[in-house]
């Protein structure tokens, strides 16, 4: 940060004005101690920040590794940009650093709330997004070289030792805000009122450090100016904690209509649900109670629609009975046991195993009225067995156990598993898009050898595997990757909207189902105006499995023998050949 144009102190950092020793009121040495206390809390503030709009990408703008890049290359961009017009303001750098916190404070404070209000009321944040990006970034940057002149002024040091200090403060309170966000911010305090927070903590500690350690630095109407800028600051933060609970419900309403009843924020993700409360014989196969359709949204994704979601569950479950034994049956998600409603369908069934990540949606499953009520109490009847894992731990753990000859672990009773089990006949994968980014390990040519390894013989696996006419090139890698692990596969599709599982938010539908107020862009809108959208699956056993119903199939509503047929001919027809399987070192599926 050193120009050359200016002549050489030895030891110094900036130009000689800039280094004068400051009158202090506290020794040198526990001026340099709070110096570097305060490094350390705007390090930990900047990181927060940085996570916080990282999150608001996954969520706001589609989970991705692209989103999440975009994101931290502007903000690294942009922090260069802040450390070079940092060097104009070293002559006055007490003065600098106090407006640099205050503002930085009032940016990323708020910046949740302001991204939130994009989505919820205009449909689309992604210029917002960059745009707080970039702003934030710049002021992160421009901190180090105004606190490196501000700890030089107290007590000259050669400049490996300074930056050695400065920087070993701000990685540690890197450290300290990155593990405070997920484990204690987002948790107890949320995305709105932990960046609120945080923001406050920020413009505290550069208000404070400023205002008393520097007071001497500034002229009586500098200090003033401020003090009352600083003032300002936290009573915009205040106010803001103060409405975020109204703030979010009005931001509810806009984004999934005024029918929300249910929105918790689980350990896993966000759960919000609307409509389902009225009953009717028509309950389960999409006809309105008094209370209108149920819609679960987690993390803004619409994950079922009571209008249709009959057809997908039908089309998931029927086809993959068929053609063998029915006894023990493997779901890996469908923690809202619609799946499950429909495998207890079949008299055979003996045993359902089901693997879900979030408990939250598990209890919802059990307990709420209107998705009770959807799934026929299908999680109380005693063959159904939950269990709380991720679905490729889960599947590791049960290959290592029935190696070492135990089973992976306790069930919702709580019973020990005892000797490992026999395999399974049926294995149900109702998992999220491989376009999420934290789906695509559930994807890969690793987790399919790990569930083929369990299938009994002529067990039979079938797949969720995203839209095969929106992205069909991950369509047809995921049928590549089965393929690759020596499973022969029967690919089909049904009509559907794939947005319900999509890799980016949605937003409420209309009241025939069809999207009220969408991005135009989006798949829902797509379907809106008509487009043809369809769910894709893909029914995969060791020898060649037929796509049919069996003979016991219950009376279904959606799907039929000759549809099936038509079905597996529409996939057929728009194959993509000669693709790689997606590996965990190498994942091939774009968000």
């Amino acid at each position: 940060m050193i120009d050359p144009s200016e002549p050489a102190v030895p030891g110094a950092l900036g130009p000689p004005e800039t280094l004068e020793t400051v009158r202090l009121p506290v020794p040198s040495g526990l001026g340099r101690l709070l110096v570097l206390a305060v490094v350390f809390v705007c390090a930990a503030c900047g990181l927060v920040y940085e996570l916080e709009l990282v999150a608001l990408a996954s969520y706001l703008v589609g989970d991705s590794v692209a989103q999440t890049s975009v994101v931290l290359s502007v903000m690294v961009f942009a922090m260069g940009i802040g450390a070079l017009l940092a060097k104009r303001m070293r002559c006055r750098a007490a003065v600098g650093f106090g407006a640099v916190e205050a503002l930085l404070a009032l940016v990323g404070g708020s910046s949740a709330m302001a991204l939130y209000a994009c989505f919820a009321w205009f449909g689309q944040s992604r210029s917002a997004l960059v745009g707080f990006s970039l702003v934030i970034g710049v002021l992160i940057g421009a901190e180090v070289p105004l606190l490196m002149t501000l700890i030089q002024r107290i007590r000259r040091q050669d400049a490996g030792g300074a930056v050695a200090d400065l920087f070993a403060a701000d990685y540690v309170g890197a450290l300290v805000g990155g593990l405070a966000f997920p484990f204690l911010l987002l948790p107890r305090l949320g995305q709105l009122t932990g960046a609120l927070v945080t923001g406050a903590v920020n413009a505290v500690a550069g208000g404070a450090l400023v205002l008393w350690l520097f007071r001497r630095d500034l002229t009586p109407r500098t200090r003033w100016l401020l003090l009352l800028v600083n003032v300002l600051v936290l009573a915009l933060l205040a106010t803001g904690t103060l409405l975020a609970s109204s703030f979010e419900r009005a931001a509810r309403r806009a984004v999934y209509g005024p029918g929300v009843r249910v929105a918790v924020q689980t350990g896993v993700q966000e759960v919000v649900m609307t409509g389902g409360t009225g009953g009717g014989a028509g309950a389960g196969r999409g006809r309105k109670g008094s209370g209108g359709p149920l819609e679960l949204y987690l993390d803004g994704r619409l994950r079922v629609s009571e209008i249709n979601e009959y057809r997908y569950h039908e089309a998931l479950v029927h086809p993959v009975m068929a053609g063998g034994p029915q006894a023990r049956v493997l779901v890996l998600g469908g923690g809202d046991g619609l799946a499950v409603r429909e495998i207890l369908r079949y008299r055979a069934v003996r045993s359902v195993t089901v693997v879900e990540l979030d408990p939250g949606v598990l209890r919802l499953a059990r307990t709420d009225p209107g998705l009770s009520r959807l799934n026929h109490h299908a999680l109380r009847d005693p063959r159904v067995h939950t269990v709380t894992a991720d679905a490729f731990d889960w599947l590791r753990q049960r290959r290592a156990a029935d190696s070492g000859g135990r089973s992976p672990g306790p069930s919702r009773r709580g019973r020990p598993g005892g000797r490992a089990s026999a395999p399974y006949d049926v294995i149900i994968s109702d998992l999220p898009d491989p376009g999420i980014t934290v789906s695509t390990k559930l994807y890969s040519q690793e987790f399919y050898g790990l569930a083929a390894r369990l299938l009994a013989p002529g067990g039979r696996l079938v797949v969720h595997a995203g839209a095969p006419t929106q992205r069909p090139r991950s369509y047809w890698t995921v049928e590549a990757t089965m393929r690759s692990v020596g499973l022969v596969t029967v690919p089909y599709r049904v009509p559907g909207r794939p947005a319900d599982f999509s890799g980016a938010p949605d937003r409420a539908t209309g009241p025939e189902g069809s999207p009220a107020t969408l991005p135009p862009g989006s798949c829902s809108a797509v379907a809106a105006r008509g487009g043809n959208m369809f769910w894709g699956f893909v029914l995969a056993a060791r020898r060649p499995p037929r796509l049919d119903l069996a003979p016991d199939a219950p009376p279904l509503v959606s799907v039929t023998r000759a549809g099936l047929r038509a079905d597996e001919r529409g996939a057929a027809a728009d194959r993509i050949p000669l693709l790689r399987p997606s590996t965990l070192m190498h994942p091939r599926y774009q968000g």
